[in-house]
């Protein structure tokens, strides 16, 4: 683990003319966000921005049953990151529309407790940093990088699982890029479309940079994925005190939101839309049906375990991002080269 992620960094040449998040007509705007001024309500004084599948969902439960903490039950609001902001067919949870309604989030938090909110597309956004920092200048980073395959891999099967990727198979997926980059071939239900290009979601340097531009280095704290899950009170010992609490008033929650993988797009289609209908949910409470049963049942309908990596795949990817996690230990100061076995690459 590691929170000395520094400041004051020259920009990667990527982040200068390089291909953006869309292209064609699915171009995104990327100019800086105008964050409306906040009103007398507070905004939170520490952001977990990302990545998503790397144990981000479980720090945000465990710092949410701090008793001097106090996060949103709904995790990712994603009001800082402009380019998703407008989406509307979100899978889960609700963008707030303005800042009122976003400060609105943490309006039952006491006056002694610290605020934050877990939005992990934030490490992702071109547009988050500058709007965290405008809202909130001394605001407290947390940011968890994963091996770059497997954190890919994980993120593929939760866009299949959420409508974001139609492709089951992550090779194909993977090998779609540039077309899509083109504004081909994207997915026709996604909500969030330039999540596909997924070299975009492992530029951990230049992601790092638009924070370590924004915010002093001390106040930027910067996890490894292998180290949450090989301590993870240890861990959440080290966020706490980065925080600024209590490090002993509370214990670290078992990991959620396992990878898994959806058995058929047809089917998973057909009963996701069903369970959303209002008089399916109306009709279920006045029956008396237990939701968490039915959500049991639902699963096994749904999911099953995720097949074993494509071996001869991974080792191409991992050539590919090598450079980056190369790149990635020189900015740390720590060799995850060796760590994610990157150095017994040909």
């Amino acid at each position: 683990m590691t929170g000395d992620a520094r400041a004051g960094a020259q920009p990667d040449p990527r982040s200068a003319g390089g291909p953006g998040l869309y292209s064609g007509a699915t171009m995104a705007s990327t100019e800086q966000p105008r964050v409306e001024p906040a009103s007398e309500r507070r905004a939170p004084d520490f952001f977990v921005v990302g990545h998503p599948k790397s144990g981000t969902t479980a720090l945000h439960n465990a710092l949410r049953r701090h008793p001097e903490i106090f996060m949103p039950r709904e995790k990712e609001p994603w009001y800082l990151a402009s380019e998703v902001r407008g989406q509307t067919a979100r899978p889960h949870g609700h963008t707030p529309a303005t800042m009122e309604e976003y400060l609105g989030l943490f309006a039952g938090a006491r006056a002694d407790q610290r605020i934050g909110e877990a939005s992990p597309v934030y490490l992702w956004s071109r547009t988050a940093a500058a709007a965290i920092a405008e809202l909130r200048e001394d605001a407290r980073i947390i940011a968890i990088l994963r091996e770059p395959a497997s954190f890919l891999r994980s993120l593929h099967m939760q866009f299949v699982q959420n409508y974001t990727e139609n492709q089951n198979d992550f090779r194909t997926a993977i090998e779609l890029e540039d077309e899509r980059r083109a504004g081909r071939r994207l997915p026709p239900n996604a909500y969030w479309p330039g999540a596909v290009l997924y070299s975009e979601h492992v530029r951990y340097v230049e992601q790092l940079r638009r924070y370590e531009e924004r915010f002093p280095s001390d106040q930027i704290m910067v996890l490894i994925y292998d180290d949450f899950r090989a301590d993870n009170e240890g861990t959440l010992g080290n966020v706490l005190r980065f925080i600024g609490v209590d490090e002993t008033a509370a214990a670290i929650v078992p990991e959620v939101n396992p990878a898994v993988r959806v058995r058929s797009q047809r089917i998973y289609g057909a009963v996701h839309s069903l369970a959303r209908r209002r008089s399916v949910r109306r009709a279920t409470r006045t029956l008396g049906i237990d939701r968490m049963r039915l959500v049991a049942i639902r699963d096994r309908l749904l999911y099953r375990a995720p097949e074993q990596p494509d071996e001869a795949f991974t080792l191409e990817l991992q050539r590919r991002f090598k450079p980056e996690v190369q790149a990635l230990s020189e900015h740390l100061g720590r060799d995850l080269v060796a760590l994610w076995g990157y150095d017994r690459l040909d």
